[in-house]
């Protein structure tokens, strides 16, 4: 069974907003990062503020344009000379390749470069826009600086893993489990430090235009957390004991918006009723041919059907005959699959891992890197499925951690009863309540 969590923002003990105070029309401003993990949530966020009446728009480089526009929003882009649509689609490319400390140390630099210009452009276009309060993601460190500047109250989401700073909690990048005693906080604190390290370029350049703002620097990134409110789509029993969360902090369980997704075609035809395995290595790192490799050859043997998706990282083609022919797809409905699913191979990514649990599929992690190893440890930590560290991963150890959480009910169990445990949470409903409150802090002074 899954551990209970001792935090107090539960769903019917947070804060209890309400959509009564929306008597008047706000303009959100969104800034996140453009990558599907981070802005899936935004988009299930957005349209249920669209729904209630008021104004959302987007603030992205070019690359997700047509993706948002297409699906309905406002997307008003910048740095368009910069970071043309295949610049951004090579660093996508270069970091599907990579895994561990290299991936993390490429994505610094990528959020680093996406700090500046967001702080070179995204004022003036916010000023235009006569923009109300912001909607800024936990990673967009440059959303908190612009709304400082602009005088504007913003809520910061947690659209990935929680990176709050807590002396018992390891840091996101890690598989660690949690530990209170005092060995496991040393390891921690070192490990934060280690990670503060590696993000001073980021720091470094936040510092630098603040100071051309007039604002004064800041010490940590965390320092950037909005005043106003902290949104997590992590439901809060799925994340380790928390101790020291700000009061503005909420759990709101996921946020998800079907319609944001373009309909994505499946052979459903060759499914033969066997129970069905489903395997996705996300929409990032997934150009990493040997690991599909390994997971056929471990799935051949088993009595399941095997279904691959490579996420839009490539083609079909690309890997050729796999041992037990498994369905391999570019895509995949995956919202649909895993409603049929007994288990998912997964990166551990937070939107795939909340969508399993949604579903009460129960799960193996191959966290590959960034956050997702700390996802991985909260899938251990919350008994609904087991990891594999990537270095470790071989045919036989996989097929073995498909066997025991097939076989062993306590992970379908505990998946059943987190998806029992999500369905109590509002998602997006709960997030623009929240949304709404902060935004009237700048209506009502009008």
């Amino acid at each position: 069974m899954y551990r209970s969590h001792p935090c107090r923002h539960m769903p019917n003990l947070a804060m209890n907003f309400t959509s009564a105070i929306t008597g008047f029309m706000s303009h959100f401003g969104v800034i996140c990062p453009a990558i599907p993990g981070h802005l899936n949530p935004q988009t299930a966020l957005a349209r249920e503020l669209m729904a209630r009446g008021h104004r959302v728009s987007f603030y992205q480089q070019p690359y997700s344009q047509a993706r948002l526009e297409s699906t309905g929003f406002v997307c008003r882009t910048f740095a368009t000379d910069e970071f043309p649509v295949e610049r951004m689609a090579e660093q996508f490319r270069t970091l599907a390749k990579l895994s561990g400390r290299k991936a993390l140390e490429y994505t610094i630099v990528t959020f680093k470069e996406s700090t500046d210009v967001c702080l070179r452009y995204i004022p003036n276009l916010l000023t235009n826009d006569g923009v109300d309060a912001l909607l800024v993601d936990q990673v967009s460190w440059a959303g908190a600086t612009i709304a400082e500047k602009l005088k504007l109250p913003y809520v910061t989401f947690c659209n990935a893993l929680v990176t709050n700073r807590e002396s018992s909690v390891p840091p996101f990048c890690f598989t660690w489990q949690y530990r209170a005693d005092l060995l496991g906080r040393l390891r921690n604190d070192l490990a934060y430090r280690f990670i503060a390290h590696l993000a001073r370029p980021i720091l470094q350049c936040l510092n630098d235009h603040r100071a051309g703002m007039g604002l004064a620097p800041i010490r940590r990134l965390m320092d950037l957390n909005s005043p106003y409110a902290n949104v997590s789509q992590q439901p809060a029993e799925f994340e380790f004991p928390r101790r020291e969360l700000p009061d503005t902090f909420h759990f709101v369980g996921p946020m998800r918006d079907s319609n944001s997704r373009p309909p994505i075609s499946f052979p459903y035809e060759k499914l033969d009723g066997r129970p069905l395995v489903y395997a996705s290595m996300g929409t990032l790192q997934n150009r990493q041919i040997e690991i599909f490799g390994k997971i056929a050859e471990a799935c051949a043997p088993l009595p399941i059907q095997l279904i691959i998706s490579l996420g839009g990282g490539g083609s079909p083609e690309d890997l050729g005959q796999l041992p037990g022919n498994p369905i391999v797809v570019g895509e995949a409905p995956q919202l649909d699959l895993l409603k049929r699913a007994k288990l998912c191979i997964t990166h551990a990514g937070l939107n795939t891992t909340l969508e399993c649990l949604a579903e009460g599929v129960p799960m193996v992690a191959i966290p590959i890197t960034n956050d997702q190893p700390g996802v991985a440890a909260r899938i251990v930590w919350t008994k609904t499925g087991v990891l594999i560290p990537l270095g470790k991963l071989t045919p036989d150890r996989l097929r073995a951690a498909v066997r025991k959480v097939l076989d062993d009910t306590s992970y379908s169990e505990n998946a059943s009863k987190m998806k029992s445990t999500i369905a109590r949470y509002r998602g997006a409903a709960h997030a623009a309540d929240i949304a709404l409150a902060v935004a009237e802090r700048r209506t009502g002074s009008h």
